[in-house]
Order: C-alpha cells, then sequence, then structure tokens
C-alpha cells in the first residue's frame, strides 16, 4: 500500500454503496438495476442511529466481521447432473470433429476379462497380438477400428498396448490395481476413445513405486502418450499413489455424461501436456503432495460445460532446477485458461496454494465459478516465497460474464483476483471476500458492467498499480480502514468514472475521480455503525441507499450514479428505512419510508476531492 496523505475523502468509495438508483442512462450501454442478481438478502432495518450520532465504530484493519461470504465452502460433490448436455459437431472441418466416438466405428471388439488373478482374452481379430502374464495383458495391434472391453477385478493386473491406430477402450465394471506400475498404460500417440460403460463403477490404482521399461514413460495411474477423450455414462475412481492421476502426453477431453474422481497423493490429478478441455460430466479432483496441482497444462485449459470440483491440500514447495518456489493450485495452464461454461469449484488449503494460476491469459465468458484457498504465504527465503491468490494471471484478465465467488483469507498476501498485466471486467458477477486485495491489477484496470462485490479486511478492495477506468457496472467496495482504500489507483495515475453505480468505503488514504471524468461523485468521511443504511438524497426522495455491514470510524465514503447532477448538494442520511432488492446492501429502486437522521449535505462533481467531513457523532 502507499501512503498518499494528500487525498482523503473517495477511497472508501468503490466499498460501500454503489448507488442504488436506476442505471438505465439513455446511451451508455450500462446495465439496468432493475433486476439486482439474487443475494437472498432481506430488506435491512434501520441501524440504530439516535438523534445525538452513531457511537464511534471500532472498524480495525483486520476486521472480519459483515463478510458476505464468510459461511461460504466448497466440498466434493459425485452427485450426477441433472442436466449434462454437449454440443457436438457437426462440421467435420471443425478442429474437434474427430474426438467424437459418435463419428468412429470400432466393429471388431477384443474382450479381456480379469478374475483369479489371472486374464482371459477373448479371440482376437487379424492384425492383433496379446501377450498374457497372469493378470497383466500386453496388446500389439496393427488393426483398424478395433475396441477393447475391460471386464472383472484382479489386485495385480494391468492393460498395456502399443497400437498404431486410434482405438476404443470400454471399461465395463473393471477393477485393476497395479503394484509396480500404471493400470492402464498406453504407448501409442493415437486417439483414445475411453468409454466407461452406462451403469458401471470402475476403479484404478497403482503402487507408490513402478517397475519401468527403458525408452518408455509411464507418469501415472491412467497414462497415455496419445489424446485421450473420455465419454459414456459411467463413473471412473482413479488413485494416484506413485505420481499423477490421469496423464497423457497429448491432450485430454472429458465429455458430458462421465463422472470421474481422481485423488493423487504424489503428483498431479490430471495433467496434458497439450490442453485439458472439459466440455461435460462430473470430474473431483483430490491432491494431496507439496506443490501439486488439480488440473495441469502445459498448454491451455478451456472449460465449456459440467461440474468440476478440485481440493488440494499441500503447501509450496522450492524448485532447485528453477531456482524458484511454487505453490499447489486447483488449476494451472502455461498457455491461458478460459471459461464459456459449466461450473467450476476450487479449494486450495496449504500455504502458497492458488485457485487458478496461468502464466498467460485468463477469459471468463460464462459459467460459474467458486474459489476459496485458506493458506498463507509460503516462503522459502526472504526473495523466494508463494502467495495464495483465487485466480491469479501472469498477464491478462478479461471477465466478460459468469458468476464468479472468491474468498481468501488466509493471510497477508492472500488476494482475491490478480492479473500482472491490464484486467477488463466487462460483465457478470463478481463477489470477492479477502485478507489482502480482492481486485488487483499491475496495469490499468477497466470496470464497464456486471456487479462487484469486494471485501478487504486488511488492504484495498479494488486496487490498480496503472489507471482505473468505471464506464459502467454496478459496485459495492468495502476496504479497510486506517491507510487502506476501497477503490485505489496508483500514484501518478487516476481514477476516471464516466458510469455505472459505485460505492466504496475504506480508510482515509483515497483516490479521489480525475477531473475529467464525466459522471458526477460525492465523497465524506463518517463514523457509522453496521446495520445502519444510509441514504443519499433530497428533502423529498433518495436517491441511493445502502445498509453498511461492518463499523468504520471515520470511514471515507464515495458515491458515484448516473442519477447524481453536477455542483448540486444533496443531503446525507443515516438510520433510514427502507425496503426494496439489494445487491450486498445496495438497493435496487429504494423505497425509503422514512429517511433517517441528516448527517449534512454534500456537492456532487466530476471530481470529489475537498468533499465534506462529518463530524466524529456523524453529524455536520
Amino acid at each position: 500500500m502507499r501512503n498518499r496523505l494528500s487525498i482523503l475523502a473517495l477511497l472508501a468509495v468503490v466499498a460501500l454503496v454503489a448507488t442504488c438508483c436506476s442505471v438505465d442512462s439513455d446511451n451508455s450501454g450500462y446495465p439496468s438495476m432493475d433486476n439486482f442478481p439474487n443475494q437472498g438478502m432481506q430488506p435491512s432495518n434501520p441501524g440504530g442511529m439516535g438523534p445525538g450520532g452513531m457511537q464511534p465504530g471500532g472498524m480495525g484493519g483486520s476486521d472480519t466481521s459483515g463478510n458476505d461470504l464468510a459461511d461460504f465452502d466448497i466440498s466434493m460433490n459425485k452427485t450426477p447432473l441433472t442436466s449434462d448436455t454437449e454440443t457436438i459437431p457437426t462440421d467435420e472441418n471443425d478442429e474437434s470433429y474427430e474426438d467424437y466416438v459418435e463419428y468412429s466405428s470400432f466393429k471388431e471388439v477384443v474382450s479381456i476379462v480379469y478374475a483369479d488373478g489371472q486374464a482371459t482374452v477373448s479371440s482376437l481379430p487379424e492384425g492383433v497380438e496379446a501377450v498374457v502374464d497372469g493378470a497383466g495383458v500386453i496388446i500389439n495391434s496393427s488393426a483398424k477400428g478395433v475396441g477393447y472391453e475391460l471386464k472383472g477385478n484382479s489386485s495385480n493386473g494391468y492393460f498395456k498396448i502399443y497400437s498404431e491406430k486410434k482405438f476404443q477402450l470400454t471399461l465395463n465394471g473393471v477393477s485393476l490395481n497395479n503394484p509396480t506400475g500404471a493400470p492402464i498404460n498406453i504407448q501409442s500417440g493415437k486417439r483414445v476413445f475411453v468409454t466407461l460403460a452406462d451403469g458401471t463403477t470402475n476403479v484404478l490404482t497403482d503402487g507408490s513405486s513402478y517397475n519401468k521399461t527403458e525408452g518408455e514413460d509411464m507418469k501415472g495411474t491412467f497414462f497415455s502418450e496419445g489424446q485421450l477423450i473420455f465419454n459414456g455414462k459411467g463413473s471412473l475412481e482413479v488413485k494416484g499413489n506413485y505420481k499423477h492421476g490421469i496423464v497423457s502426453d497429448d491432450y485430454i477431453r472429458f465429455r458430458s455424461g462421465t463422472n470421474i474422481y481422481v485423488a493423487a497423493s504424489n503428483g498431479h490429478g490430471v495433467k496434458a501436456n497439450d490442453y485439458v478441455a472439459i466440455g461435460g460430466g462430473v470430474l473431483n479432483i483430490e491432491v494431496s503432495g507439496t506443490a501439486k496441482k488439480g488440473i495441469t497444462s502445459d498448454g491451455y485449459v478451456l472449460v465449456t460445460g459440467g461440474r468440476t470440483t478440485i481440493i488440494t491440500t499441500g503447501d509450496g514447495e522450492y524448485d532447485a532446477d528453477e531456482n524458484d518456489v511454487s505453490g499447489a493450485a486447483g488449476i494451472k495452464a502455461d498457455a491461458y485458461f478460459q471459461m464459456d461454461g459449466g461450473q467450476l469449484n476450487i479449494k486450495s488449503t496449504g500455504a502458497g496454494g492458488k485457485g487458478i494460476n496461468t502464466d498467460g491469459e485468463i477469459i471468463i465468458n460464462d459459467g460459474d465459478i467458486q474459489v476459496i484457498t485458506t493458506g498463507k504465504t509460503y516462503t522459502y527465503s526472504n526473495d523466494l516465497d508463494s502467495k495464495a491468490k483465487g485466480i491469479k494471471s501472469d498477464t491478462d484478465v478479461t471477465i466478460n460474464g459468469g458468476t464468479l465467488k472468491i474468498k481468501t483469507m488466509g493471510g497477508e498476501g492472500s488476494e482475491g483476483l490478480e492479473a500482472k498485466g491490464v484486467m477488463n471486467l466487462n460483465g457478470g458477477e463478481i463477489e470477492i471476500a479477502s485478507y489482502d486485495d480482492c481486485i488487483n491489477s499491475a496495469g490499468d484496470l477497466t470496470i464497464s458492467g456486471g456487479y462487484i462485490y469486494a471485501f478487504a479486511t486488511n488492504n484495498d478492495a479494488i486496487d490498480s498499480n496503472g489507471d482505473l477506468y468505471i464506464k459502467g457496472g454496478v459496485i459495492v467496495a468495502l476496504g479497510a480502514s486506517g491507510a487502506e482504500c476501497a477503490i485505489d489507483a496508483a500514484e501518478g495515475k487516476n481514477l476516471y468514472i464516466s458510469g455505472g453505480t459505485v460505492i466504496g468505503v475504506g480508510g482515509s488514504n483515497a483516490t479521489y475521480p480525475a477531473s475529467s471524468s464525466s459522471q458526477m461523485s460525492v465523497a465524506f468521511t463518517a463514523s457509522l455503525q453496521a446495520g445502519s443504511t444510509l441514504t443519499l438524497g433530497n428533502s423529498s426522495k433518495g436517491i441511493v441507499s445502502f445498509t453498511i455491514n461492518r463499523n468504520y470510524q471515520n470511514g471515507l465514503y464515495l458515491i458515484s450514479s448516473p442519477d447524481l447532477q453536477n455542483n448540486t448538494s444533496y443531503t446525507i442520511y443515516s438510520g433510514s428505512s427502507v425496503t426494496g432488492d439489494n445487491w450486498h446492501g445496495l438497493y435496487d429502486n429504494p423505497e425509503v419510508s422514512n429517511l433517517g437522521t441528516e448527517l449534512g449535505t454534500v456537492t456532487a462533481q466530476a471530481t470529489a476531492g475537498g468533499s465534506n467531513q462529518m463530524g466524529p457523532g456523524g453529524r455536520p
């Protein structure tokens, strides 16, 4: 945090109120507030403010009271989806067309049954050879259009295949444990359709050490040199004890209908070289090793459907080869992460753990994302550490839609949403509670639409190290008291407000809107208690009403709304009686039956610097 003693009234702004008047301005393109996202919040009762003003609030920097996300949690969920549809491409030129088993034919089927420590293989078509050693099966195939079906149980079995052609592997109620290697070992660089037979349960487990073949990789319980496409309506449990759970040296695709659980104690849950694409199904992943990832890709990760739940519990670690430290993560992509639909739930409890972490861009167009981190910073030395982050990109973050709920309360450095480049928030619903900054951008930060709730206990609610542009949307930003802000632009940079509804509350070190802002704002300081409803209006009606959810002593309030007129005076009231729908305390079209106690007047201007200060009791 920077100490800028010069500006003392606006930043806490974005945190507290985000105006409640309608925002359906004529030509702005900003979202209407006629229909707030359903928060399940009851209309607030008037906060107890008598004529003598409020008692001084005891809001300290580490106060966590009033956190609307306090009870939010994440756990494994293997329940099948009631609706799990996907779009199957029909154009043969579509790059994913060949990944759909519907367009392939496997007329020859080899049946392999495991029982009593022995594997039995059915008659083989031309071009297919099998070597059976107890419950171990090795296939060599040069034939096209062949499928392999595995059934039965073995405590010492495996299936290994060398194939020159793509094939289908159907798991039809099979349970394989291989104490010395991978129970499924695909030494073929071709496409593999892994079909989970409808209604079946399939279990794969490896040992804690492998007997390896020279010149061959074997990196986890379910290993393939080629592409893996999971389909079907059965279930699969993969337990990794030696290294990873499901691994491809190419790419991995999960389709609708599947129900897959992966547990890895010493490696990553799902690992691919090229990419991981989740188009549907239920995917649950638990990893416990230090610095291990639920899903990791040397390329990108794309989520378009299904429900994915990931829990990591390992701490960070030092990598001597890279001379760097790394934390665990739900998802790690070296290229980029994109979400276009579906549900993604991630919880990371270890020191330095992250929800989503990418070297490249993060793009969220739609879908439902929930992230929790509980760990503190993992520190190796004074110069090397890994901080807990909800969603972090080493480049840019763009959010166009969807819903995001993030809680990162582990300790210093725990931030909600971070971009090391620029950040563009264009739509969707974003709710963040964090110990450190809720939203942090190393470059310019632009908010053009959507709903944003940011609650920080020890730092800024919204922090830009470049210029900060608010062009639309609904923003409720609650920063810590003291020297922290609701909305903070870097020293030498500016906050520009041209649209949207903004309410911020925080400490005294504030960034005011630049005088070139085209939308009017007001700023003032006041001491208010949790539960009090604040109204900005005139003698006849309220324009913006907001119920504060924690105490602020000499808190700095910033309010900006399209309904504020330049150089017009407005009155601040506390203890208002208000009903109506609200977004984290900010009312949509509030019905004010009693304005409450008058605190003072403020004048709306493009820049809110130099606005009124309320006295210790909240009165002018």
